[in-house]
């Protein structure tokens, strides 16, 4: 029996997209929930989410963020951080050979507004990570029903933005907040 409906079915990021911002929920993080899926021929190698390591206090445990007390702000000395961010977990979760060539998903979603974090993307140690793990693409939700996609090549190619060739030289680019 045919309906006559036709059925809008969500995009595959979409759906992946999906996973992570559900995947985000079991976050511990205080200041942001982000939530990270690894996709390799439509198949799921990992999933991670940000928290603590495995086995220690996190910060809903503790309940207090360094970070939030000392005011620093995004993006800036992820050192006072407790968390793995959920990049990262999903990467060690997984066996390098399957996120050759394989996308990562990525949703950051507030705490306490449960909105999707708008500019969110890897921080530069993740990005590293995600270069040395062999994964292809970056999708990353920017807001309800809109993402961005990287090619993690860009990202080599300039240098993760932190050098720029100058007259054959390789000069470094400041990052922001430095």
């Amino acid at each position: 029996m045919k309906s006559s409906k036709k059925v809008k079915r969500i995009s595959k990021e979409q759906y992946y997209l999906n996973i992570a911002k559900e995947t985000a929920r079991r976050s511990t993080c205080l200041r942001r929930h982000y939530g990270a899926v690894i996709v390799n021929n439509d198949q799921i190698v990992s999933t991670g989410y940000a928290g603590a390591p495995r086995k220690t206090a996190n910060c809903v445990e503790v309940g207090t963020c360094v970070r939030i007390k000392l005011n620093i702000p995004r993006g800036e000395h992820y050192e006072w951080c407790r968390s793995v961010h959920a990049e990262m977990n999903a990467i060690i979760h997984a066996p390098r050979f399957d996120m050759l060539g394989a996308t990562l998903y990525l949703v950051g979603v507030s705490p306490v507004s449960s909105t999707v974090i708008k500019g969110a993307e890897p921080c530069r140690i993740c990005k590293r990570m995600i270069i040395n793990a062999g994964i292809r693409r970056v999708v990353v939700q920017t807001e309800p029903g809109r993402f961005k996609s990287e090619e993690v090549e860009d990202w080599i190619r300039n240098n993760l933005g932190e050098y720029k060739k100058v007259r054959g030289r390789f000069v470094p680019v400041m990052p922001h907040g430095y």
